[in-house]
């Protein structure tokens, strides 16, 4: 498709990023983390392996860094952690099906070479009592070759008129489709039913293009908020996984807390599209984090990339930025002791530079900097265990992004087995979430963290993977300080690396 076939308002938003991303400034961007070409990003669409190379879509409003009528950004990248921008994929050009923007969904390779893009489209619908008009969410397809992409002539492919009877034509939305092993198609999308509870219903195809209802794979019941968003489902060792956001979460401890959460809901699907459910864990225990999707490696792992921010975290925008958001890191997945486990990607192993190691640090009331140990773009493991074994520590403290007035930190304390991840001092201007905690699976004095910062972001793995804790960090670059310290006796392994492209001329 050339310049002059593409529609006005794609052709606009492509001159627009094109001319604009140059204002972007390199304090602006992460490291190895996806954000946006410019304006504002959110979740992550279209997330695939396609003609050599990742692909991942993301929902974008190139012209502000506020949530706005979405497009479609795009970017490509060979080892998931440097990316290189495409031209905007999707613009809101199509008067009866997107016109009010073209919303979240997924992407596949078609058995003649294409790409395929599915995606919600959202118009105009019922007017309301109040007199606004409803969206109406339906689902539609673009075919392209990587690069450029035509909106098929058959949109909208899926109707409110495919769901069950009484649910929402407003709140139907988010795609995600795979090929089967027959060769035919399924695809799940979130919908919420006449008691206004999500759901996640399931289709089939045998092309790609014409779709059938299946079944309602899972129902929230009212357990989990209320609406659902960004169903993804997939096999992975030996179960179904079905990842969720659920929107107007209610607090159950430090299991789930209020607002937009995440959800892993494991089990077994039925030859009726049920999903047999046997366990629903947070996904992660983090502020920052909603919006995942998947997708399958050309080595088999099932990696897994989300939104690095939350809806009710993003009051925060510099007015002086030109670029808002990011993707986290992308991580691989596997179950172990029934249980969804999560691990950033291999290929940031080969990002590693300048290894510091000091082993057997006793921590015991005085804070303790290490030689060595600092910085804003780093991996860094920890192993924690107590001094006299009979005689465990009250709690672990690690203080990061430091200097002397501003940190964040990470909390341990063994006898109440909780973790809890802060930013309360990092300098933040506005009242949104600074804290969460966690209960650590089978917690004992001995700890492992994998903690990953990029500049403004940490990312927290517990235990080899079992749980995770993503956050945005506001503080300035200067403050780079790592301190621990403990209350009662505790000794630390600390292995420390510096992070960097392994490329020539890499940004970090």
């Amino acid at each position: 498709m050339g310049h002059d076939e593409m529609s006005r308002p794609l052709a606009e938003a492509r001159d627009y990023e094109r001319r604009m991303e140059s204002f972007v400034g390199e304090g602006e961007r992460l490291c190895f983390h996806l954000t946006p070409r410019v304006g504002w990003m959110n979740d992550p669409n279209g997330f695939m392996f396609y003609q050599g190379m990742y692909h991942l879509f993301y929902q974008y409003n190139p012209y502000d860094t506020k949530w706005d009528t979405m497009h479609w950004g795009h970017a490509v990248s060979r080892d998931l952690l440097s990316w290189d921008y495409q031209p905007a994929a999707l613009a809101p050009d199509q008067h009866y099906d997107d016109k009010g923007g073209c919303f979240s969904g997924s992407a596949a390779e078609l058995p003649d070479g294409r790409q395929l893009l599915m995606y919600t489209g959202v118009g105009a619908g019922e007017r309301k009592p109040d007199g606004t008009l409803a969206d109406l969410q339906v689902q539609c397809l673009a075919l392209g070759d990587g690069r450029d992409y035509v909106k098929y002539e058959g949109n909208p492919v899926i109707d409110a008129s495919s769901l069950p009877e009484g649910c929402s034509s407003e709140h139907f939305r988010d795609p995600k489709l795979w090929q089967a092993a027959d060769g035919s198609w399924r695809m799940v999308a979130a919908s919420m039913d006449a008691q206004g509870l999500g759901q996640v219903v399931l289709y089939r195809s045998d092309d790609a293009l014409s779709w059938e209802f299946v079944s309602v794979l899972a129902h929230n019941d009212g357990r989990f908020g209320r609406m659902w968003e960004c169903p993804d489902l997939f096999a992975l060792d030996g179960y179904d996984v079905l990842l969720l956001s659920p929107q107007d979460m209610l607090p159950e401890g430090h299991r789930f807390y209020s607002g937009n959460g995440t959800l892993c809901l494991m089990g077994h699907v039925d030859e009726q599209g049920v999903l047999a459910e046997e366990s629903a864990r947070v996904i992660d225990h983090g502020m920052d984090f909603y919006a995942t999707q998947t997708t399958l490696a050309p080595d088999g792992r099932r990696v897994m990339v989300a939104w690095m921010q939350n809806w009710d975290c993003t009051t925060g925008v510099d007015p002086d930025h030109y670029a808002f958001g990011a993707m986290t890191v992308p991580r691989e997945l596997s179950v172990r002791d029934g249980r969804l486990c999560q691990w950033p990607v291999r290929e940031l192993d080969a990002w590693r530079r300048n290894p510091v190691r000091c082993e057997g640090v006793l921590l015991d009331g005085e804070p303790t900097a290490l030689p060595g140990v600092s910085g804003r773009v780093v991996d860094l493991l920890v192993h924690v265990r107590p001094q006299d074994a009979e005689r465990p520590y009250e709690e672990v403290i690690i203080w990061f992004a430091q200097n002397e007035r501003f940190h964040c930190s990470l909390r341990y304390r063994p006898h109440h087995g909780t973790l809890k991840i802060s930013r309360d001092h990092a300098g933040t201007r506005r009242a949104f979430v600074h804290h969460r905690k966690c209960d650590v699976q089978d917690a004992t004095p001995e700890l492992d963290l994998r903690i990953v910062l990029d500049k403004y972001s940490a990312e927290v793995f517990v235990n080899g993977g079992q749980q995770a804790l993503t956050m945005i960090i506001p503080t300035d670059l200067t403050a780079d300080g790592i301190t621990f310290f403990a209350r009662g006796g505790a000794v630390v392994d600390v292995e420390k690396y510096d992070l960097a492209e392994p490329t020539p001329g890499g940004a970090c």
